[in-house]
């Protein structure tokens, strides 16, 4: 991917030592089957992930495993120019980037390496940067020009993407058919495709990660973040839950899954594009779950009894239970329905479908924009602050909190965690099974908490939204927070997102009406990768406990 972008250096290896699991290259495919004697390393034990000059510090070399093909400057600055902020994540900001020599405009993602605070987030930043350079170019997935790494942050020069999200387009044309919603399904089976033939599982995707090339009409569709995305060999299995909860597959939280996956997350788009919802929605995240192992699909609804059969054929196979009967992405490019996509419906779907994209849009805009506030406020002081908690626990002073000190611990501090929850969060925390939590473990668990019941992050995420300070958000405010890139915000739709939210009707949020909407359905998406993962395996065993996790026959039986 041209002269600049980066690959993996040798044989990389995970942060604990373990060789990490990878897809060879076809063309070493035959190579790493002939026997050959390895010279087995030393074992490394896994580094404090909040270990002072460890992670979060100038001092770590994040991009250790990766290094930069062919001939490039070493410091971004002699190559492009750093211009106007463009957004602005969970690790970093992305910037407005020119090629000083061609005048080119591209996009550098710079990740602060002081939010890298775990050695996961290291690692997420390590693989997407190798999973980048590894894709051949592609016209649907976004180009990495070039990684650059100094003592503040990682820079990652990209193609630039100004034509919107995928959904933010669909809703801004008068027309919308059967026949659009084809030539986007196409676009992502071909993405999934190409991540597969090339042993690359994405594991999140969503309409989000889709930015069109440009605001022109036949501007190309771009899957645009492989944060999350793995290597993967065939028969390979992984059981680490993550993604985004409306379009996660069962398999998922069982934790026993394949590159699948991605099959079941392309078919909930679909879903969405043909009829404006998601297929499995809940009020609770446990509820969302217990929907998604049921896998009942609603094609009742308006305006599926308009939509061809070929279509909710299409639908059906993608979101099939079982992956082993699932489609692969091969076989949904050659299904009829997209084989014959100049040919589909280009009767309009009727303003209710964009008008229910519009509200996801729009709503899913909202609770981004206060997760990040809640992102940028854990600072480093609150982790100094749980270094001492972990002290004050750890009353034998052997390194390790154990389930009675972490109990008479969160006692102490006023946690009304009732023990067969705290046993729960223990259990998900305790990565190595040894019945008491390291440091590293105790971090996880402590956020984990914080996230969950302490007010203060939501509380900043509403006054973000409460300009005058009223203790309300009002319509006006709602307005300016999620204009979009013209300023402007469907008057209709905030209004529309107002009613859902404002419970007792009196035209404006509270409070406590904003801290219900955070906590409805959608909270899955956190602001902490770290925090995701530990609610994720909390969630899964709460599921394995109160027997949803053995509904595999039941949802099985839905397609017989």
């Amino acid at each position: 991917m041209g002269n600049s972008c980066a690959c993996l250096a040798g044989d990389p290896e995970d942060l604990d030592g373990k060789q990490k699991k990878t897809s060879p290259r076809p063309q070493q495919q035959q190579q790493q089957q002939q026997p050959k004697t390895r010279q087995h390393k030393p074992h490394r034990p896994r580094p404090n992930p909040f270990a002072e000059d460890t992670i979060g510090s100038p001092s770590l070399h994040v991009l250790k495993d990766v290094v930069p093909l062919g001939r490039h400057r070493s410091r971004i600055g002699d190559k492009y120019v750093l211009g106007s902020e463009l957004g602005r994540g969970e690790f970093g900001i992305t910037y407005l980037c020119t090629d000083k020599e061609t005048k080119e405009a591209l996009a550098c993602k710079s990740i602060s390496k002081r939010k890298l605070r775990t050695a996961v987030d290291v690692e997420d930043v390590r693989r997407e940067v190798a999973i980048m350079s590894t894709l051949p170019d592609h016209p649907n997935i976004v180009r990495l020009r070039a990684a650059y790494e100094d003592a503040d942050a990682v820079h990652l020069v990209m193609e630039l993407c100004e034509g919107g999200e995928l959904f933010d387009r669909i809703v801004a044309k008068g027309h919308y058919s059967e026949r659009a919603a084809a030539a986007v399904a196409r676009t992502v089976a071909e993405v999934v495709r190409m991540c597969h033939a090339n042993g690359v599982m994405h594991r999140d995707l969503k309409p989000e990660n889709f930015l069109y090339a440009n605001k022109k009409e036949n501007s190309p569709l771009k899957a645009i973040d492989f944060g999350l995305s793995v290597f993967f060999r065939p028969g390979e299995r992984f059981s680490e839950i993550v993604g985004s909860p409306y379009y996660m597959a069962p398999e998922v939280l069982r934790r026993n899954y394949g590159p699948e996956v991605d099959i079941w997350s392309a078919g909930v788009i679909l879903y969405i594009l043909l009829c404006g919802v998601p297929p499995f929605w809940a009020e609770t995240e446990q509820g969302v779950a217990r929907a998604i192992l049921r896998g009942a699909i609603d094609f009742q609804r308006e305006p599926w009894p308009q939509v061809s059969e070929s279509a909710k054929s299409l639908v059906k196979q993608m979101l099939d239970p079982d992956p082993k009967r699932r489609l692969t992405a091969q076989q949904v490019l050659e299904h009829s329905w997209l084989q014959n996509a100049k040919k589909a419906s280009n009767v309009p779907l009727g303003d209710i479908v964009r008008t229910r994209l519009k509200q996801f849009s729009v709503m899913n805009r909202l609770k981004k924009k206060a997760m990040r506030v809640i992102a940028e406020h854990l600072s480093i002081e609150e982790v100094e602050v749980i270094r001492d908690m972990f002290k004050l626990m750890d009353t034998d002073n052997n390194g390790k909190v154990s389930f009675e000190e972490l109990k008479t611990g969160l006692q102490k501090v006023g946690s009304q965690l009732a023990e067969p929850e705290m046993k729960l969060l223990m259990e998900a925390a305790d990565v190595d099974g040894n019945g008491a939590l390291d440091y590293g473990e105790f971090v996880a668990v402590i956020i984990h908490l914080q996230r969950l019941s302490n007010d203060e992050h939501l509380r900043r995420a509403f006054m973000f939204f409460d300009k005058d300070g009223s203790n309300f958000i009002e319509l006006d405010e709602l307005s300016e927070a999620l204009a979009d890139e013209s300023g402007q915000t469907d008057i209709n739709v905030l209004h529309d997102i107002i009613r859902e939210v404002d419970t007792d009707q009196d035209g404006r949020i509270s409070y406590d009406e904003f801290v219900a909407m955070m906590k409805a359905g959608t909270d899955w998406r956190k602001a902490s990768r770290q925090y995701s993962r530990e609610r994720f395996k909390s969630l899964s065993m709460n599921l394995m406990k109160d027997g949803s996790l053995s509904m595999g026959k039941e949802a099985t039986d839905l397609y017989a």
